[in-house]
């Protein structure tokens, strides 16, 4: 038997401008982390901070 998941699928949210760019998987064995990354926007058209958010 397959064991039970312990991970998820989550959105990365531009917090500047809210749209949402990039899916990651997660562990959530522990609780939800508080990520937040400098990644690219497209819509800014420049490096800015992604929060998780879900679905």
């Amino acid at each position: 038997m397959a064991k039970a998941q312990k991970r998820e699928y989550v959105w990365l949210e531009c917090k500047d401008c809210g749209s949402r760019n990039y899916r990651t998987e997660v562990n959530v064995q522990g609780g939800t982390p508080k990520l937040e990354l400098k990644k690219f926007c497209k819509t800014e058209r420049k490096r800015t901070v992604h929060k998780i958010r879900r679905k």
